[in-house]
């Protein structure tokens, strides 16, 4: 049993935004740590895997959709270079064979008991499938198909993949999203959160956004770096548009 755990997610290779919430006293003296998915696609892929690996047994990384198509791509196994992300292939093509067979490796989902939560189940996109859409509107029919398959013990499911925090009730399960680190929708800043006691905090951590897109630009290889750490690091995405984006991959 665990007394509590701290929840990052969807990292997408930006190191500040990283370093930033490693940096918090909550996080820095964290019993356990888990990280939802989406580490290494993005600006800084070998940097972020290294410093997760510095976290040694603290940290247990949980395998995201992009974490499954970067290792796929190193492999030569991914979508054509017409269909993929230009970032992707660029950071699938950075990874060495030990973060390759790092990200090809990682579990989903992963099970802890949790101090006051009982049996939680940690997730990326939902329990069943890594890349699957549920949002903190989503209508309840929905929910009762994507948690069809879950034990009844299992009260609380923590996911991330869509990038905006919230917690809410689904037919008596607890249901968090962490947010993200790296590419934050709706609000610049990395969000991450803590389960303690019973207890759900969703927390926020501003950064020097502009030192960390200088840094970002400064030490990653992609052309399109600028352009990508203006965007994203800024948050230059509404939580409204990602909302309205994923929508149709919600079911409605």
């Amino acid at each position: 049993m665990v007394a509590s755990v701290v929840v990052l997610s969807d990292i997408h290779g930006v190191l500040p935004a990283l370093e930033a919430v490693l940096a918090e006293p909550e996080v820095r003296d964290a019993e356990l740590i888990v990280v939802t998915g989406d580490h290494a696609a993005g600006p800084q892929p070998v940097e972020v895997l290294d410093r997760l690996r510095a976290l040694g047994d603290r940290a247990v990384l949980v395998r995201g959709n992009a974490d499954r198509e970067l290792a796929a791509i190193a492999r030569g196994e991914g979508p054509p270079e017409d269909e993929a992300w230009a970032i992707d292939l660029w950071a699938a093509a950075r990874l060495r064979p030990q973060d390759v067979d790092l990200l090809a490796s990682l579990p989903h989902p992963v099970t802890l008991d949790v101090d006051g939560f009982g049996t939680v189940v940690f997730c990326h996109g939902t329990p069943r499938d890594d890349d699957e859409v549920v949002l903190v509107d989503t209508r309840l029919e929905r929910w009762e198909e994507v948690f069809a398959d879950l034990p009844d013990e299992v009260r609380t499911v923590v996911c991330g993949h869509t990038h905006m925090p919230f917690v809410r009730l689904v037919d008596e399960r607890l249901v968090i999203n962490s947010g993200s680190l790296g590419m934050p929708y709706g609000r610049a800043g990395a969000s991450w959160a803590v389960l303690r006691e019973g207890q759900v905090q969703l927390r926020h951590t501003p950064f020097d956004l502009d030192d960390a897109v200088e840094r970002v630009v400064k030490d990653s290889g992609f052309d399109g770096c600028r352009d990508w750490a203006e965007h994203y690091i800024r948050a230059v995405t509404t939580d409204a548009e990602a909302v309205r984006t994923f929508g149709p991959r919600d079911g409605r």
